[in-house]
């Protein structure tokens, strides 16, 4: 980590591009970076594989008898979720952070059918192993989409549901995104590098604006496309890019039956292959101001919170108005 911090240190002298010869590399399963809490291995079938999942699983010092699971977004892993854990942790939460199958310290298999429904099936596994019968289930971005999964496949183990700019609020390929092919995806992923992933974020996840401190988490994801196992991480990324584009949750939201807190920056403007659509289709894409509207009303008992001035994470952006709302919302 102190070696990120550095790498951020000179992207800030350099006006934000990191100097390429202090970039990390890592391995396929994230090894050489170190998560801030103690990391744990579930061990696991599935799919004729022996499979594992990375996760932390930190307890807080006076407890309070809730758990709160945290499921990160597609360029995140859940080493990302620190300042949440940190300040979870401290409310007296036990927080679970899980690295999901094809991402970061978990498992990258060369055959999978990555589904929703696999993961979510994967990561109630894990907390069933933990005794963990309910809980509140937390997730930014594509974990979102998992998030909403999960709360459908288990209602009951899900005390309370907690997006954080979820995407798949709408139907990408409904409103006339174009289809590519997993080989397609693949393509593109091995050309992916800290300074695209830089601008994609800048563009999308900061509402324009850059810190030093948003540094570290593009150099740990641009550190897997770095080193020896860049195929395998490319190649799970295309899968799962695949698994996102094609299998909306947008269409069951009327079906969530539990208590819902919709956490979203309304400058947030993510569309999975925006890019290739047409210019006309492209500029209604990622709405997020009116996107959050229409789930808020569509999900049963769901509370929306918006940040007008943020992006598409903005537990990082502004994390202590961020998390501010986010206990106010555990609360109730």
């Amino acid at each position: 980590m102190r070696k990120l911090w550095v790498v951020a240190l000179l992207a800030a002298m350099c006006g934000g591009v990191a100097v390429a010869q202090d970039e990390p590399s890592y391995g396929p399963e994230l090894q050489g970076y170190e998560y801030p809490y103690p990391v744990q291995r579930f061990e696991f079938a599935s799919q004729k594989q022996s499979l594992q999942m990375a996760y932390m699983d930190v307890k807080p010092a006076v407890a309070n008898g809730r758990t709160v699971v945290l499921l990160h977004g597609k360029n995140f892993c859940a080493a990302t979720w620190k300042g949440s854990i940190d300040v979870l942790s401290q409310a007296g939460y036990r927080v679970i952070a899980v690295d999901q199958i094809g991402f970061c310290k978990s498992s990258k298999p060369q055959s999978y059918q990555f589904t929703f429904q696999q993961l979510a099936r994967n990561t109630h596994a894990l907390l069933e192993s933990l005794g963990v019968t309910k809980a509140t289930i937390m997730g930014h971005s594509t974990g979102g989409m998992l998030a909403v999964r999960y709360a459908l496949m288990y209602p009951e183990a899900t005390e309370q549901l907690v997006l954080v700019d979820p995407i798949g609020l709408e139907d990408w390929k409904a409103k006339g995104v174009p289809s590519i092919s997993v080989d397609q995806w693949y393509a593109r992923e091995l050309g992916n590098s800290a300074e695209k992933i830089r601008k994609y974020e800048q563009a999308t996840y900061y509402a324009s604006t850059w810190s030093p401190a948003y540094e570290p988490w593009v150099q740990m994801l641009a550190g897997m496309y770095r080193g020896p196992g860049k195929d395998a991480v490319a190649w799970d990324s295309a899968l799962l890019y695949d698994m996102i584009y094609t299998q909306p949750v947008v269409h069951e939201l009327e079906k969530i039956a539990v208590p819902t807190l919709l956490m979203v920056g309304d400058k947030d403007n993510t569309a999975i292959g925006k890019d290739l659509a047409a210019p006309e289709i492209r500029a209604k894409l990622g709405n997020y101001p009116v996107l959050a509207k229409e789930a808020a009303a569509r999900i049963p008992h769901a509370k929306l919170v918006e940040f007008p001035a943020l992006g598409h994470s903005p537990q990082i952006q502004d994390p202590a108005a961020f998390h501010r709302e986010l206990l106010k919302g555990l609360a109730r």
